[in-house]
């Protein structure tokens, strides 16, 4: 007797092919895709019957420069997209990995899911990752003059410049970041009866 999850594998091999990789791992499906394939691969999860993921649940971006204490040699910026399928009730992980580091670049996936618009833009402002076809791809949650992308592994922990109200000018102004970096280190109570009482 085949698992729901042995089910949706097999059913994602037929349809797929060998230019994925597609692997199971603590009751979750994930396949990875080349990004010369994202699009096709998307549309036809979508559009197969066998398959019908109709609705793309999330879409975040991954940074894997610190990877595996450093050991990792792939790709540093990945999409990760999240995707359900109401009629046949199971839920699929798609990887595709940016070719450039320099300039992540993959498809927009907005003309298959138009859901995908928010959250691409979020990937774009957190990691500097570009969707190429996106109409409207620019900041969602920084100011539009921020300055770099604060989800990436190398952007520093206090940013680069702080905004504030200028009471002489009237006006809010940026500056460089004026917070003296200091580590905090959490109070730890050892008492045997501490919150029994």
């Amino acid at each position: 007797m085949t698992t729901k999850l042995e089910t949706l594998e097999l059913a994602l091999k037929n349809a797929l092919g060998e230019g994925v990789a597609i692997s199971a791992a603590l009751g979750e499906v994930t396949v990875v895709v080349k990004a010369a394939d994202y699009i096709k691969t998307m549309q036809l999860l979508r559009d197969d019957s066998t398959l019908a993921f109709e609705q793309m649940i999330d879409l975040c971006g991954v940074d894997y420069s610190t990877y595996g204490e450093g050991t990792y040699e792939g790709p540093r910026f990945a999409v990760v997209v999240h995707l359900l399928s109401l009629a046949k009730n199971w839920r699929v992980r798609v990887r595709v990995f940016c070719p450039d580091d320099d300039m992540p670049l993959v498809e927009s996936i907005t003309g298959i899911w138009r859901a995908a618009n928010w959250f691409e833009r979020e990937a774009f402002d957190m990691f500097g990752i570009l969707f190429d076809g996106h109409g409207d791809l620019r900041r969602i949650l920084t100011d539009y003059g921020f300055i770099g992308h604060p989800f990436r592994k190398d952007f520093p922990i206090s940013g680069y410049v702080e905004m504030r109200y200028d009471p002489e000018q009237k006006r809010v102004i940026y500056q460089p970041v004026t917070i003296e970096p200091r580590e905090n280190i959490p109070r730890v109570i050892r008492e045997e009866t501490y919150g029994t009482k």
